[in-house]
């Protein structure tokens, strides 16, 4: 079950964040704070991609979106045609919440009452409401594959800054290579909530493709330059260590089992077409994940890693001479799915439940499990700290129907808080959806989501996602 903002491979590896923040439509994950893990780029559609689909196939003239820093906004897309194997897009994005304060500033409070079309159309003309991206997609050969994007945004401020990005894809048997360069890059902090600005970050990655159950892997050189600036309108944080200057270079291995507890045998409505092929199974399954892996860093980033790496010191060497770092370790994840329904039948015909807990560092496990085992065998009351250190870092997802293709979703983390002496928990960064199963492509859906947290509005295109 993949998270409503974040595109995961194989349930382990965190790509991509949708954000409407930018006219891309996504941000890098920041890599862990002690083990960098962000590896891969992701094969989500890109964002003119999936607007253009919705306004060809499904009559929409422009999709909407919020930020708390630009307020509403709508985008639409020209397609512009070059060659078979070559396509480009222009996006503009209209700010209608500016427009609308601006309509009325000048209005006198009357807003559109004290006004003519003419001193209306003027507004139109103020370069300062929209934003334009142009995006070009070239199939070089049946497996090869180059994009190149420029966005522009004609509102002066620090947040709406140019922003390129090339990206050159090879599909290889079993595998993906991608070689992505973005200036600037826009990071998201997933335990924070918080943006970052990198001016210049280049990635090269190779991924094997993701399996039900088997061995894995992925190799990633990574390379960051610059100093990294905080989104404007996020709340002050500290800049994580994995997103100064520096080069890294990570592998990480792992191996997933898939195991069915209960699937239903009953047979299917006849001629009765699922809203989604994907979710057309009741059944009970659970998966385990265990792994590890290894990064060395170089530069100042490799510094600040050090710092942050407290809890794996022993998995770890530091070469303060050649600003070099050696950090490894070992993770594990276990999920536990439940659904009810086949997701063909008007209503009641789907009811979806997911849970997954994910122990990103084995040694602050095992640190935390010793530390909480003396302090139980010396009667001692446990501390906060060892149980924080030994809990997972868990999220939980529900889905139902609503009515026909139309279901109701919601995704959030689960957090202790150990401030309070009661140990209360909570939800974390819980995000809120509506799902349009596109039934006639079999696993396709429109997804209007919503995120309190970090005041997003968005509405994306999915393929091929349970």
């Amino acid at each position: 079950m993949k998270k409503l903002r974040w595109a995961i491979d194989g349930e382990l590896w965190e790509l991509d964040a949708s954000t409407p923040r930018t006219l891309e439509g996504a941000a890098r994950a920041v890599p862990g704070k002690a083990l960098p893990l962000g590896l891969s780029r992701g094969t989500k559609l890109f964002r003119p991609n999936q607007i253009d689909f919705m306004q060809r196939f499904m009559a929409a003239p422009f999709l909407p979106s919020y930020t708390h820093h630009l307020g509403v906004t709508i985008q639409r897309v020209l397609s512009i045609p070059v060659s078979e194997n070559w396509s480009a897009l222009l996006l503009g994005q209209f700010n209608l919440r500016k427009f609308l304060s601006s309509l009325k500033e000048n209005g006198g409070g009357d807003g559109v009452h004290k006004r003519d079309l003419k001193s209306i159309g003027k507004l139109f003309l103020d370069k300062s409401l929209y934003a334009l991206g142009f995006s070009s997609e070239v199939l070089l050969t049946p497996d090869d594959t180059l994009l190149l994007s420029s966005d522009s945004y004609y509102d002066h401020n620090s947040s709406s800054i140019p922003r390129k990005k090339a990206v050159f894809h090879h599909k290889f048997p079993h595998h993906n290579l991608t070689v992505d360069a973005a200036w600037p890059a826009l990071f998201v902090d997933k335990e924070t909530g918080t943006y970052w600005d990198v001016p210049f970050s280049m990635a090269i990655d190779l991924a094997s493709l993701p399996l039900d159950s088997g061995l894995s892997y992925h190799l990633c050189l990574h390379h960051n330059h610059g100093s990294p600036k905080q989104f404007q309108g996020d709340p002050i944080a500290q800049v994580p260590a994995s997103l100064f200057a520096g080069v890294s270079a990570k592998c990480a291995f792992s191996y997933e089992k898939n195991v069915d507890i209960w699937r239903s045998k009953a047979q299917k409505l006849k001629m009765v077409q699922p809203y989604d092929i994907f979710l057309s199974d009741p059944h009970v399954s659970a998966s385990g994940t265990i792994g590890a892996a290894l990064s060395a860093n170089f530069g100042e980033s490799s510094v600040r890693l050090v710092e942050d790496a407290e809890d794996i010191k022993h998995l770890s060497y530091h070469n303060p001479t050649l600003k070099s770092t050696l950090l490894g370790d070992i993770f594990a994840s276990v999920s536990f799915t439940a659904q009810h329904g086949n997701f063909q039948r008007l209503v009641s015909d789907l009811t979806r439940f997911h849970v997954r807990m994910d122990f990103p560092s084995g040694s602050k496990f095992l640190s935390g499990a010793t530390r909480l085992a003396q302090d139980l065998l010396n009667s001692h009351q446990p501390s906060p700290e060892a149980v924080k250190m030994i809990c997972p870092t868990t999220s939980l997802s529900l889905q139902q129907q609503i009515a026909g293709p139309f279901s109701f979703r919601v995704d959030s983390g689960v957090v202790i808080d150990f401030k309070d002496k009661g140990w209360h928990i909570q939800a974390d960064q819980p995000v809120f959806a509506i799902e349009y199963a596109l039934q006639v492509l079999f696993s396709a859906k429109a997804i209007a989501w919503y995120s309190p947290k970090h005041q997003e509005f968005m509405v994306e295109l999915r393929f091929f996602e349970s």
